[in-house]
């Protein structure tokens, strides 16, 4: 406890030295800690001894017949003050509730000195009691104004008869001591009066501290006396706001407002000068700047405007990012950043080339370029593909490539058109849309916006969204885009629009034809091999803690996750498997297994277990009436089979289709019935074996909804494999629609179907002959592996399906 007081004050000493100045013995007293409180001169107090150290002080001075030296302790790690009170002890005793006390009387202040060795456990230092000198004539005069002061606020405070006890107290020093009863002061400020030796320096910190309780007392008073005026004591919300003008008066701050509408002019004129911003936009901006300069502070609408200005300034007006329309740099970007997509990647090259001759030859006239015209050229892109290709990303890419900033908007369960178009300002809570907060985040008026899954907008009650995307997609109107919070015109015609979606045929017809489509329909197997060479193990083997060196995984092993474990139009599903192959191996690094590991085709097995996908082809054809057909679905190119059978149907002849089909879907299998009981005997089926039958046509994975005609061949060879008893072959696939007449119309996504081919492992299809250019975006590898069949008859496709009989 003695490291913790100060060693080092004026006229310390030993108990053998010399008088100090003061003219008095410095003596030893045991030191009695106080650390909710300071005793001072003339003071009479009672104190609970609640702590060893204060007990131990007690007893000590009791049996040395001497005084205690009351020293106040900060509760921050235990330091002493540097001047104490020399009080004697009265009497002893015990509190009610059993704790011992002592009654004491404080004599006079001392300095702290040393610490002694005693015989006692207690702490017992040096003192140096310091006598008071005569008081001056400013320490009179200076009482006579504290005397005032503390009489001004103990009436104020309701304390007349305290006041009255002042008057009898006629010595400064004492005077100044009696603010130690003072209960809202301070610790630390009482601490600092029992340190301040000097009456005059003492008794000016009193007065300070006095008239600054006065003047809070006198704010708190003017500010309930401002607010209680004319205000009902039920109308709380009112208060609290009259309250806060009246403390922002008081301190002042009745400026900010004016400031507020003085940085708001200023930036408007800041836009209009830079030609940032249209003049219809800078006239409503004035409008509600002056709104704002006339409506109260307290008023709900103030916020309102403040709200909506802020909005409006938070756009970038006038800002723009330079294109960066070097085509070899894009097409870099592009190929690292994606492997194949060569459709899409050509697309944005050029857009590029088309800006940058427009700006090396200056085609368009000045005219074309203002607010007004509209005619700026634009580029609205769909990416239509299925998930895990890679659209998402591509965005991203594109932004880079042309070194603008990039802003993605998920529209996916978007119901509510306000989300596009934003709030009226007739609402409570309301504010700008999705569109103007891209803008904002952006930075710029030139980003890349990606709106993905605008497929998945959907429409009710409160409005519909595609709608409200009609003008934001068009290059016709996009230039005086006008959001219903905002309700001023905002140029998006510099803006590079790409839309993504799985599926077209829930985009509505007006917002498709806003748009220019084009399609990713999956990668190929060695594509994929590559993607995960040169993107996905990189990235999963950073996820999963590991380095570079300390992992391989081999072509093969790669081959074989993607046939075995995947089997997907993108890369997602690989990406996960990987990952799952990289935590075993992490696994063992961090068991301490040996590095590099390799991962190879033979390894897969122990860490994915059994593989799930195989050809099952040949397993499904093996029995009459089962063909195989192609199909496209949300998740890309699917593989369909179709199973068809009879029974006897005397009561109940016709046809049942299961599988969770659409109209068009069922339509196609009455249409391939028709076809062969037409040509049964053209087909070499007994017509006797038609009749008095029921046929079911069932579609497997029933929980999948599944429509279109493109399965009107596949059906009509299901049927006639199961008349006439010859099997369709295992290594071939097929599409097409089907007419009564027997001709074969052409289908759409050839791309996606052939890919699913290919993944299933199929080596010939058979096509509509008018699908023929179709084929062209096939990629090269699979057309080189694969051998397709054009035709226009359905009798052409059972020749090249059904196997001889």
């Amino acid at each position: 406890m003695a490291d913790h007081v100060d060693t080092s004050p004026p006229n310390a000493g030993h108990p053998d030295a010399d008088h100090s100045d003061s003219g008095r013995l410095a003596e030893a007293l045991p030191v009695l800690p106080l650390t909710s409180g300071v005793v001072l001169p003339q003071m009479v107090v009672t104190l609970a001894l609640e702590t060893d150290e204060a007990r131990t002080a007690a007893e000590a001075a009791a049996d040395a017949g001497t005084e205690v030296l009351l020293v106040p302790r900060f509760p921050d790690g235990g330091r002493y003050g540097r001047v104490g009170t020399v009080a004697k002890i009265e009497n002893r005793g015990t509190l009610p509730g059993g704790t011992p006390a002592l009654v004491v009387r404080a004599i006079a202040r001392a300095h702290v000195g040393a610490g002694v060795i005693g015989t006692t456990a207690a702490l017992w230092v040096h003192t140096d009691t310091i006598e008071e000198s005569e008081p001056s004539e400013r320490a009179v005069e200076l009482a006579t104004e504290v005397r005032a002061a503390i009489g001004a606020l103990f009436d104020r405070l309701g304390g007349r008869r305290l006041a009255e006890v002042l008057n009898d107290v006629k010595d400064p020093s004492q005077l100044a001591d009696l603010a130690g009863w003072w209960p809202d002061l301070a610790f630390e400020r009482k601490v600092e009066l029992l340190e301040t030796v000097d009456v005059d320096a003492r008794l000016e910190k009193v007065l300070e501290w006095t008239r600054q309780a006065l003047a809070e007392l006198e704010i708190n008073e003017k500010i309930r006396k401002e607010v209680s005026e004319g205000i009902e004591q039920n109308q709380r919300e009112f208060l609290l706001r009259q309250q806060m003008s009246a403390i922002r008066k008081e301190l002042g701050e009745d400026g900010g407002e004016e400031d507020l509408v003085d940085d708001y002019r200023a930036n408007l004129a800041a836009l209009v000068e830079n030609h940032a911003i249209a003049d219809t936009a800078a006239t409503a901006i004035e409008r509600e700047i002056g709104r704002l300069e006339r409506t109260p502070a307290q008023n709900m609408e103030h916020g309102w405007i403040r709200s909506w200005l802020d909005t409006v300034f938070e756009i970038p007006w006038g800002e723009h990012t330079s294109d960066d329309l070097d085509i070899d740099d894009a097409r870099r970007i592009l190929d690292e950043d994606h492997t194949g997509l060569d459709e899409v990647k050509e697309r944005i090259v050029e857009f590029l080339a088309v800006r940058k001759l427009r700006a090396e030859r200056n085609s368009i006239s000045a005219s074309d370029e203002t607010p007004t015209s509209g005619r700026k050229p634009g580029a609205i892109v769909a990416l239509v593909g299925p998930p895990g290709v890679g659209k998402t990303s591509l965005g991203a890419s594109v932004a880079r490539a042309l070194g603008r900033k990039f802003v993605r908007v998920a529209l996916g369960g978007i119901r509510d058109e306000a989300e596009i178009r934003g709030h009226r300002r007739t609402y409570v809570g309301a504010q700008a849309g999705r569109i103007v907060k891209a803008m904002q985040e952006a930075g710029t008026m030139n980003p890349v916006f990606l709106l993905d899954e605008v497929d998945k907008v959907g429409s009710d009650w409160r409005g519909d969204p595609s709608s409200a995307l009609l003008e934001v997609l068009d290059p016709a109107q996009n230039h005086s885009f006008r959001d219903h919070y905002l309700e001023v015109d905002l140029d998006l015609s510099d803006v590079l629009f790409i839309a993504t979606a799985n599926v077209i045929e829930t985009i509505p017809g007006p917002l498709l034809d806003r748009m220019e489509i084009v399609r990713l329909d999956g990668y190929t197997e060695d594509e994929k091999v590559a993607i995960a060479r040169g993107h996905l193990i990189a990235r999963q083997v950073q996820h999963n803690g590991l380095r570079e060196d300390e992992v391989g995984v081999t072509d093969d092993a790669l081959h074989g996750i993607v046939s075995d474990y995947t089997r997907e139009a993108g890369v997602r599903n690989l990406e996960r498997e990987l990952g799952k192959v990289l935590r075993k191996v992490a696994t063992q690094v961090a068991g301490g297994a040996a590095t590099p590991i390799t991962v190879d085709r033979s390894d897969l097995r122990t860490h994915l277990g059994r593989p799930r996908f195989f050809a099952e082809v040949a397993d499904r054809t093996a029995v009459p009436g089962v063909a195989t057909g192609l199909a496209v679905t949300g998740a890309g190119g699917d593989v369909l089979f179709v199973e068809a059978t009879s029974m006897d149907g005397a009561k109940d002849p016709g046809l049942t289709v299961t599988g969770q089909l659409g109209d068009v879907m069922k339509e196609s299998a009455s249409i391939a019935l028709s076809y062969v009981r037409s040509r049964s005997g053209e087909l070499g089926i007994d017509p006797d074996s038609l009749d008095g039958r029921r046929f079911h046509v069932h579609f497997p994975a029933g929980a999948v909804p599944k429509d279109g005609p493109s399965a009107g061949i596949t059906m009509t060879t299901a049927l006639v494999s199961l008349l006439t008893g010859r099997l369709v072959r295992s290594d071939i696939g097929m599409t097409g629609e089907v007419t009564l007449s027997g001709r074969v119309l052409p289908i759409g996504g050839v791309k996606q179907k052939v890919l699913a081919a290919h993944r299933a492992g199929l080596k010939e299809v058979i096509l509509p002959a008018r699908n023929e250019a179709d084929l062209d975006d096939v990629p090269e590898q699979v057309r080189e592996d694969m051998t397709f069949h054009l035709v226009d008859q359905v009798h052409k496709v059972l020749e090249l399906a059904l196997e001889a009989a």
